[in-house]
């Protein structure tokens, strides 16, 4: 399952016609989510890229590139790696596990990522992470609150637990929780099929 790169653009997808931001037409259970958060237990992990943030970001996987044994290389979402296999923590996250198989697109990693009150990822962009380019992240939010602003181009998108999210994330993104509570969202990546494509064609 190699992650697409460079200029290709997937069949029937124009290079204009996907918007930075796709609300897709999946809705999830906030309390569930949240069940499930609490019972995959607090082996937190910090964040790789230490200079894309300030204060706390940190990373549970769920799906991880095969071989990966040490909790770090499990959550590092590598562009190059082909099989991905289920994590532990996955395993004790049964409505997450429900969640996951919802797409019926191939899956690559998956990760809980979460930012700390009065922490802030710095603007920065994911090269080759979107559509155009066969590589999709989806945000799933579990936990927020009104002091989180996520921004794509400069543009908050407004996201509440529960609701699946395509982000287009080569594009300049910034997140700030200037609120009271933990920021915890489900990252999905996903391979861009047929299946995924039409997740993202406007409802009649």
């Amino acid at each position: 399952m190699a992650m697409p790169s460079g200029d290709i653009v997937p069949d029937g997808v124009a290079m204009d016609e996907v918007a930075d931001r796709v609300r897709l037409p999946l809705t999830f259970d906030p309390d569930r989510l949240s069940r499930d958060l609490q019972a995959i237990g607090s082996d937190w992990i910090d964040h790789l890229v230490t200079q894309n943030y300030e204060g706390s970001w940190t990373v549970l996987p769920l799906r991880h590139t095969a071989g990966a044994t040490h909790p770090v290389m499990m959550i590092y979402a590598d562009p190059t790696a082909t099989d991905f296999v289920d994590s532990p923590w996955l395993q004790r996250a049964p409505y997450l596990q429900a969640v996951l198989a919802a797409f019926r697109c191939p899956l690559a990693a998956v990760r809980l990522m979460r930012l700390t009150p009065g922490s802030r990822i710095k603007p920065h962009r994911d090269h080759d992470l979107a559509v155009e380019f066969g590589a999709a992240r989806v945000h799933v939010p579990i936990t927020t609150n009104p002091g989180v602003t996520f921004s794509v181009n400069d543009v908050p998108v407004a996201m509440q637990p529960g609701e699946a999210w395509y982000l287009r994330l080569s594009d300049p993104h910034a997140v700030a929780n200037d609120g009271t509570a933990d920021r915890v969202h489900l990252v999905i990546d996903c391979i861009v099929d047929d299946w995924f494509r039409d997740l993202l064609r406007p409802a009649d």
